[in-house]
């Protein structure tokens, strides 16, 4: 379930987006009388579906901030980041109707996310990574920075690949890119824990 939740503004951009896609005279529509006083200038209608998702996410994010605050949960420092993130590049997309900012949105998350785990070790001597999943194994401090290490990369080179799907691969069909950050980037992320689990559990299994 918080899988899911944390997938939702995800899953809402991609529906929107496919929706407005193939709808796009009434996406358009929307865009145009409903939020117009949001963008400078004409809005093309290939840009349509693409604002119309981006504001999507961006209310999904909020909404999510604003479950968590009235169940008295607490919110996690990422999500924080990333509404701090959607904000800013999908408020420039929505403006400017340029979906460059937003297909940078996602590799800012992950180098964001990749530079909080190294500054958080370097400067503070803190292993975030112990820190998350500590309570739930014993591990040696070597197989920890191992761990953290691992993630840092894994975020540095996920942020490239978004950037070489968006501008390279597929900088000419914005819908593919989309798909791609569903259905790609989430069996990357996916493909990424499992073999991560199966390095801890044999290292799990030498430290009982």
């Amino acid at each position: 379930m918080k899988f899911l939740f944390d997938m939702l503004p995800v899953i809402l951009f991609f529906g929107m987006y496919k929706y407005g896609e193939s709808n796009q005279e009434w996406a358009h529509g929307i865009v145009t009388n409903q939020l117009g006083f949001l963008i400078s200038g004409a809005v093309p209608a290939s840009q349509s579906p693409i604002l119309l998702a981006t504001v999507v996410t961006i209310l999904a994010t909020v909404l999510q901030i604003a479950y968590l605050l009235a169940r008295r949960r607490k919110v996690d420092g990422m999500l924080w980041l990333s509404l701090g993130v959607v904000v800013v590049a999908g408020g420039a997309t929505i403006y400017f109707h340029d979906d460059t900012f937003i297909k940078w949105k996602p590799t800012i998350l992950y180098w964001a996310f990749g530079a909080a785990l190294l500054l958080a070790h370097l400067i503070y001597r803190k292993n975030l990574m112990r820190s998350a999943l500590g309570a739930a194994m014993n591990l040696p401090e070597a197989v920890w920075t191992r761990v953290l290490y691992a993630w840092i990369a894994f975020f540095v080179a996920l942020g490239l690949l978004n950037l070489l799907m968006a501008f390279v691969v597929f900088s000419n069909d914005t819908g593919a890119w989309v798909s791609f950050k569903l259905f790609g980037i989430t069996g990357i992320l996916f493909a990424f824990i499992v073999i991560q689990s199966l390095f801890l559990s044999k290292h799990i299994q030498e430290d009982a």
